[in-house]
């Protein structure tokens, strides 16, 4: 039976089972809070701040920084892991949904951020000045819902797609703050990747890009045969209007070969009748 204290065995971190440890006391805190809170009376882990505080500092925080703030962040403000920070604005959240608050903290992606809610704006714009609405066409939303699903993408990737240039509504979207460049391919040419920003899960109210809405495979399936006879329509109209022109060109070209022809014939300018030699007998009555 080995020594545990050999050489060759791993030697133990202490640091991270002393920080599992704390976690451990802090989640456990949580649960007790849930059910009494009566501050004061808590055992805090050394170095943090009273339990009975975390709800307050992250709503503190939140509502100062106005923007969404990362978990990480949340996490340094109450000096715990991002695991307790999690549940501790989890509460928070399900606190303002239960309450029915003017406020709601929703999740982006891996940060929180808190704001109004949308059922009270037509309150908000009768004390405040309304916010400049930024119109989506049909040809920007468009490009917008390809960029959301095959993100990163280039712009020539979504004009392929497209079948038109979409320069004009990629640079929109950009304008707009929904799309941002998220790098550079290693290709010739090394060109943009555009990605969906924060502002696009803010809009739309999206949590993460898993929640987009996804299709069953018969609305695939029907989208993909609808777009296929699109395009055979197109090609069919493109080859009747080729078929239509191409009798008018013959016949140009027809006619302007006979052009030639005729201008490649020589053409005689004596009469006919000066080249024909008179008998000899006339000749000679002549002269008589």
């Amino acid at each position: 039976m080995g020594n545990l204290f050999d050489e060759d065995e791993e030697e133990f971190d202490l640091a991270a089972i002393e920080a599992r440890h704390a976690e451990l006391e802090a989640e456990e805190m949580l649960d007790e809070l849930g059910q009494m809170r009566i501050p004061g009376t808590e055992t805090v882990p050394a170095g943090a701040y009273p339990a009975s505080d975390w709800e307050a500092i992250v709503e503190a925080v939140l509502f100062t920084m106005g923007n969404s703030v990362e978990l990480r962040q949340l996490a340094i403000a109450i000096d715990q892991s991002e695991k307790v920070a999690k549940r501790v604005v989890e509460r928070v959240k399900a606190r303002y949904e239960r309450e029915n608050r003017g406020m709601q903290i929703i999740e982006l992606d891996t940060a929180y951020q808190m704001s109004t809610r949308a059922q009270y704006y037509e309150n908000l714009i009768r004390v405040a000045s309304a916010p400049k609405k930024h119109i989506l066409t049909d040809v920007v939303l468009e490009t917008l819902s390809i960029i959301a699903y095959k993100q990163p993408v280039t712009k020539v990737e979504i004009s392929k797609i497209r079948g038109v240039s979409s320069d004009h509504a990629v640079n929109r979207l950009v304008e707009y703050g929904l799309v941002y460049e998220a790098g550079r391919m290693d290709a010739p040419g090394r060109p943009a990747l555009f990605a969906t920003t924060e502002e696009f899960l803010r809009r739309f109210g999206v949590g993460n890009m898993t929640d987009l809405p996804t299709m069953n495979p018969e609305q695939e399936e029907e989208i993909l045969q609808e777009v296929q006879e699109e395009l055979q329509m197109k090609l069919n109209d493109q080859g009747q209007i080729a078929e239509e022109d191409a009798p008018q060109e013959t016949e140009e070209a027809q006619d302007a070969e006979a052009q030639d022809a005729e201008e490649d014939i020589p053409h005689n300018t004596e009469s006919p009748h000066n080249n024909i030699e008179e008998p000899e007998g006339n000749k000679e009555d002549a002269e008589d």
